[in-house]
């Protein structure tokens, strides 16, 4: 199996609902066969009734099915007004959630675990199997609970920022490892650039799509093999169609099939989290445009996204970011590809909320608050850039707001962007040691 065959599959189970549950319903129905057989060999028969078996389990199938149904049609609904309310993209996230996933299973099998048990009631109670229906059913009961606890607040805007910037945090440590200061071996400051000359070959894409992922190792060890070097044209998160160029080879690889190199790029219809940092700010910043639109208003939203944010940018600004270059052991140049660097991040993650949210004093504030915490904890040379971000805020508040009372207010730094004490201490400060003497 090629890297893209395990890449899909395991693409597939991840964002599919329905696999899981359809085994553990197969795997119900093996286990009861099993147990039966047990119970009939051990003649192991339970004292309970056949009428009453057959009604207590009759209502367990039914109230089982009940519940799959219910968490299904919910689900489906709250995911529709939760994406309308802040992002179609956290819509994937969502039907990824393990504990949905788990929940679903649970019901399913023993839903079916029921009903196979209900059907081998005759003049006798099976022992084993009906035990198990029936306290399994009491399991199930508080698994429903506690799922449509967590889904009412996962699916509330804290909840799903939460999520997303968990998502994007694990994202950013795999794809970025190394930690500030000190990396073995790799330093570079220079983003990925083409290799020099004429490419000897060029690959383009037979599908259209968004490029997932690509597989860095596999790649590199095509280009050994062909001693060439291997240039990945589209970033991963780029939208790709039938025609547009994957592949650039420099410097030979005219034995390098192209069959294997489209089998080390995979392209899927949205972008994922799994190889693409960026994408987990989008979502936030997206998150928090919609809360800034007109139709919604909702500057409260968008400072929440900002405390995601925030976390965030500080986790990529203390790290080594990739510079797109790979080399063999002996120290050659062998792949190249395009990965976001620091602007990127930055960029994606201030500049379109100061856009839309310049004329919010809550937003300004918060805003503010994030540049100034973040200014001292990155290094110095990752700085410069948000003290432009700084300087840009300034100025936004300069025309937004008339009034210079509003002016003095914007231009206060706020973690609650309206409320927070911290801005009024800072400028007190030195008044009340005075008082303190």
């Amino acid at each position: 199996m090629t890297w893209l065959q395990r890449y899909r599959v395991r693409h597939y189970l991840d964002n599919s609902l329905w696999v899981f549950p359809v085994l553990a319903s197969l795997a119900a129905i093996a286990a009861v066969r099993l147990l039966h057989w047990v119970e009939q060999d051990m003649a192991l028969e339970s004292a309970i009734q056949p009428g009453t078996a057959i009604a207590v389990l009759g209502t367990i199938v039914s109230a089982l099915l009940t519940s799959v149904v219910f968490v299904c049609s919910s689900l489906l609904i709250a995911v529709q007004l939760v994406s309308a309310q802040l992002t179609p993209r956290i819509i994937s996230i969502v039907f990824r959630d393990p504990v949905t996933k788990l929940s679903l299973t649970l019901f399913a099998f023993m839903f079916m675990f029921s009903l196979a048990t209900l059907i081998r009631v005759a003049s006798s109670v099976p022992l084993v199997t009906t035990h198990v229906a029936a306290y399994g059913s009491v399991v199930s009961l508080a698994v429903f609970f506690y799922l449509i606890d967590r889904l009412g607040k996962t699916l509330r805007p804290s909840g799903a920022l939460r999520a997303v910037a968990s998502a994007g945090g694990r994202v950013i440590e795999s794809v970025y490892p190394y930690r500030l200061p000190g990396r073995p071996e790799r330093v570079s400051t220079l983003s990925a650039k083409s290799p020099d000359g004429e490419a000897t070959a060029t690959i383009t894409s037979t599908t259209e799509g968004v490029v997932l992922a690509f597989d860095q190792k596999g790649l590199l060890a095509l280009a050994q093999r062909a001693d060439c070097v291997i240039e990945m044209v589209p970033q991963v998160g780029d939208q790709v169609a039938a025609g547009d160029v994957l592949f650039r080879i420099f410097q030979g690889g005219a034995t390098l099939p192209a069959s294997a190199l489209c089998a080390s790029i995979a392209v899927g219809q949205e972008r994922t989290l799994e190889q693409d940092p960026t994408f987990a700010f989008r979502i936030i910043v997206d998150i928090a445009l919609k809360a800034l639109s007109p139709a919604i208003n909702d500057p409260t939203t968008a400072v929440l996204a900002l405390d995601r944010l925030q976390h965030l940018l500080r986790v990529v600004g203390n790290r080594h970011l990739d510079d797109g270059l790979i080399r063999d052991n002996a120290g050659r140049l062998r792949l190249v590809y395009r990965t976001p660097d620091w602007e990127d991040f930055v960029h994606l993650a201030v500049t379109e909320i100061r856009h839309f949210g310049g004329e919010s004093i809550q937003v300004a504030r918060r805003l503010r608050a994030m540049l100034e915490a973040l200014i001292p904890a990155v290094p110095e040379a990752r700085a410069v850039l948000l003290r432009q971000e700084l300087a840009l805020l300034h100025r936004s508040a300069e025309r937004a707001f008339v009034e210079p009372e509003d002016r003095a207010l914007a231009e206060v730094r706020d973690f609650q962007g309206v409320g927070g004490k911290l801005g009024k201490e800072q400028r007190r400060w030195p008044e009340r040691d005075k008082d303190l003497g």
